[in-house]
């Protein structure tokens, strides 16, 4: 079976993470994606290290691991689209496409007669998504927006990290950005649910996505708590605002996570831990209670916990059905053995020589697969193959753009 995407046809005008992970996603399902670069440095990201995947042809310009990381069954196609061939060239590519993805700031796409209304006049068809930091509308929309502002403004920093005046207390961000990665999943919900729609509509609609919106609609529990009981949520280290106990404990050879999410689960723990008065202490019978007495017991359970190896722990407590796990670095969570037994694990042939190690995608389809048909691209690889198939230009027409920088 071929993706569940196959035939649909993407035009991606974006950079740096939020709209490549939306279009990566969508080359995983089986579309196919057209990147479009600016000649000469393309994408920021392909400059964002080291490290760098070094190739074995000696190539200047090699792509960077965060490029790499968001980039692959993707086309490269270089286009200087503030010259008005350059543009005639994506408008031309539109035609025929079904989705556009874009993130330049706000106004841009319309100076460069790239705009929804511009190119759903040529299709009306097209889904168009405009991924920004603020949005098309509000007093913010023509600020830049990049992921570490957003995770500050949208709350999330204020959550994250030890409480205020312990050591490593104050504001912190994820390791990871995951207000660009959340929007790229929101994005390509949205895009696959305007799809279905156009299938009954035969009409394409533009998709106004925005960082700090998604920012947060995840806050999810955390803002929920908020509004229901007006207490602001405070930064709590590794434990959870509404469960306990739900956090790192130390063992006698470092730190495990124990996640007890019901009341059986509490049961279940102290009686792996021998500890009989905590299971008979009526403050902790219910959650609620345990909340409450959160730092009691939370301190109870590490005296007991510090006894054992982390192997012991994993063991005894998985044996009794408490949700429990390592902590893991990262080169430990890639040599898990159940993580490369679900093919999280992937490599793809690059033209420079070298095979390039990735992640796979974590949607396992019983009939349809996700395809990974190509490396993430080097900048204008596909240029001439787009040009020559899509547009029908002949290799003097491609040679005399290229010297004079269009493409």
């Amino acid at each position: 079976m071929s993706g569940p995407l196959k035939g649909i046809r993407v035009l991606d005008l974006s950079r740096i993470l939020a709209g490549p992970w939306t279009t990566q996603l969508l080359a995983d399902f089986g579309a196919d994606v057209i990147k479009v670069e600016r000649p000469g440095t393309g994408d920021d990201t392909r400059g964002w290290g080291p490290p760098f995947l070094e190739g074995n042809d000696g190539a200047q310009n090699p792509e960077s691991a965060y490029f790499l990381a968001a980039n692959r069954g993707k086309r490269s196609l270089t286009v200087d689209i503030s010259t008005p061939q350059g543009r005639d060239i994506v408008q031309s590519l539109a035609r025929s496409a079904d989705v556009v993805v874009e993130n330049y700031k706000t106004g841009d796409m319309a100076r460069y007669g790239l705009d929804y209304a511009t190119l759903s006049a040529i299709n009306p068809r097209i889904i168009y998504c405009s991924i920004t930091g603020f949005g098309q509308t509000g007093p913010y929309r023509n600020r830049p927006g990049y992921d570490f502002v957003i995770q500050a403004m949208g709350g999330l920093m204020s959550i994250t990290g030890n409480p205020s005046g312990e050591d490593g207390g104050g504001p912190m961000k994820c390791g990871v950005p995951v207000a660009d990665l959340m929007t790229g999943m929101y994005s390509t919900t949205a895009i696959l649910a305007a799809l279905n729609e156009r299938n009954g509509s035969g009409m394409g609609q533009y998709i106004d996505m925005s960082l700090l919106d998604v920012q947060i609609a995840w806050l999810a529990n955390q803002a929920s708590n908020y509004l229901v009981s007006g207490a602001t949520p405070r930064a709590l280290g590794n434990a959870h605002p509404n469960l306990a106990p739900y956090q790192t404990f130390p063992a006698s050879d470092g730190d495990i996570i124990i996640a007890v999410g019901n009341d059986r689960q509490f049961q279940a723990l102290c009686a792996a831990l021998d500890a009989q008065d905590l299971a008979a202490d009526p403050d902790l019978q219910k959650n609620s209670g345990r909340i409450e007495n959160r730092h009691r017991l939370v301190a109870a359970l590490q005296r007991l916990t510090r006894r054992r190896t982390k192997d012991w722990l994993l063991e005894t407590l998985t044996a009794a059905g408490v949700p429990v796990g390592p902590v893991n670095s990262i080169p430990e969570a890639l040599r898990d053995e159940h993580v490369r037994s679900r093919g999280m694990l992937i490599s793809l042939p690059h033209t420079n020589g070298v095979d390039v190690p990735l992640i796979g995608n974590p949607v396992k389809f019983s009939r349809s697969r996700i395809e990974y048909r190509r490396a993430p691209p080097r900048l204008g690889e596909h240029t001439g193959q787009i040009l020559t198939q899509e547009l029908g230009w002949t290799d003097d027409e491609i040679r005399q753009a290229g010297a004079t920088g269009i493409v």
